[in-house]
């Protein structure tokens, strides 16, 4: 099949999103990354999901942090989206390699965050070993006196990744864990099939 196929998960994809909003989730755009290094060490964290299209899903975050690093030196990422709230429980597992977004859809991006979290990017060293807290405290104040009065730039190192999908699974769960699994996959010449997985 074609990436017809792709088109159907992100539909499919945008119809359990618009469910989970409908259902109270806290906040649907939350997403577990999982990344591994260079020695193949895991770690996962969660994070917000920002855009998505047929292009990948795309998140931001600092290139010097953790997952920034394991993210150049490892280009692969899974994700996670878990909506307990939908159906009997819904997953959304999504793996792929990973890009870094264009500058200027990172700059737009940014411009659209509120200041204080625009502040925050540049005063924080993100995953570094912080003394006190009364550091960063003053770190920040030393930022809001730097861009009082006018725009926050975005910091070089503060951009976008794209998750490129090759994997998608949707995980629809049911009694007795007699669970509905199905598994979109996609190759290197952009052929997609989908496969039904035992629970």
């Amino acid at each position: 099949m074609t990436a017809e196929l792709l088109t159907e998960a992100l539909s499919t994809f945008t119809r359990l999103m618009d469910e989970a909003r409908a259902s109270g989730e806290p906040d649907p755009t939350a997403m577990t990354v999982a990344t591994a290094s260079l020695d193949a060490r895991p770690s996962a964290r969660t994070v917000l999901l920002k855009a998505y299209d047929a292009r990948g899903f795309v998140f931001y975050t600092h290139l010097d942090g953790r997952k920034g690093r394991d993210l150049q030196a490892n280009p692969h990422a899974a994700l996670l989206f878990h909506w307990p709230r939908v159906r009997e429980g819904v997953q959304v597992r999504i793996e792929g390699r990973v890009e870094i977004v264009a500058d200027d859809e990172a700059d737009a991006y940014f411009a659209s965050r509120p200041r204080a979290s625009q502040l925050g990017a540049w005063a924080s060293i993100q995953s570094e070993t912080l003394e006190a807290r009364e550091v960063f405290t003053e770190r920040l104040s030393r930022v809001e006196r730097e861009f009082e009065g006018r725009d926050v730039p975005r910091p070089l190192r503060w951009t976008g990744f794209r998750v490129v999908p090759e994997r998608v699974e949707f995980w629809y769960g049911a009694a007795f864990r007699l669970h509905e699994r199905w598994l979109y996959e996609g190759s290197l010449t952009d052929t997609w099939s989908k496969r039904m997985l035992y629970p």
